[in-house]
Parts: C-alpha cells; structure tokens; sequence
C-alpha cells in the first residue's frame, strides 16, 4: 500500500518536497516512481528509483528523487516549480524492480496528491 502527500499550492519558482510511505512488502527491491496528471491530460511519467534514477526529461535538473528503504519512504523533491507542473502527482512500486516509464509496469497505486503552481 502507497500513501503520497506533501502536495500543495505554491508560486513558480517555488519548492515542494512530494513523499510516498509504503506498507508491507519487500520494498527495498521495488522500482518506486512518480507520475502526475495534469488537468485534462493522461498520466505521465516523472521519475523513478530502482537500482538506478531516471527522470522525464521535463523535469531533469528541477526534480530529485531519493529512497529511504529502511523507512519505506520515496521522495520527490521539486525545485524551481513552473506552472506546467500543476498536475495531480501519483507514487507506483513495480515488485519486480525494472527499469519502466511504463503506467502498466506497475502494480500498485497510491492516492494522488495535489500540487498547484500558480504563475
């Protein structure tokens, strides 16, 4: 089970830190990523943490994603906030570890949580 929080409304430019807690599984061997919808538009990938890191090239260098596996915590620390990233923002596990930007490479779903940039 995934709860995402830490989302809210702030101005461009601005910083928000997003944070996923998990319960049950092994964790430590999950691939753990974030996706976001924005208003009106599918669900796209932002990042993700496996054994490596890799990120929607429309946030690279603004966002960080980072791991706590012993306290089953994913963050995304977002910097440098533009108002195309208001979007409601997803945290996903995939129990098999890949590597995927894929929706359907991952088995479980938190609750969005709200981020609003107003510019």
């Amino acid at each position: 089970q995934l709860q995402a929080s830490g989302g809210g409304l702030v101005q461009a430019g601005g910083s928000l830190r997003l944070s996923c807690a998990a319960s049950g599984g092994t964790f430590s061997g999950y691939t753990v990523g974030w996706f976001r919808q924005p208003p009106g538009k599918e669900r796209e990938f932002v990042a993700a943490i496996s054994w490596n890191i890799y990120y929607a090239d429309s946030v690279k260098g603004r966002f960080t994603i980072s791991k706590d596996n012993a306290s089953k915590m994913v963050y995304l620390q977002m910097n440098s906030l533009k108002a195309e990233d208001t979007a409601v923002y997803y945290c996903a596990a995939d129990r098999y570890g890949r590597r995927s930007s894929a929706r359907n490479a991952y088995d479980y779903w938190g609750q969005g949580t709200q981020v609003t940039v107003s510019s």
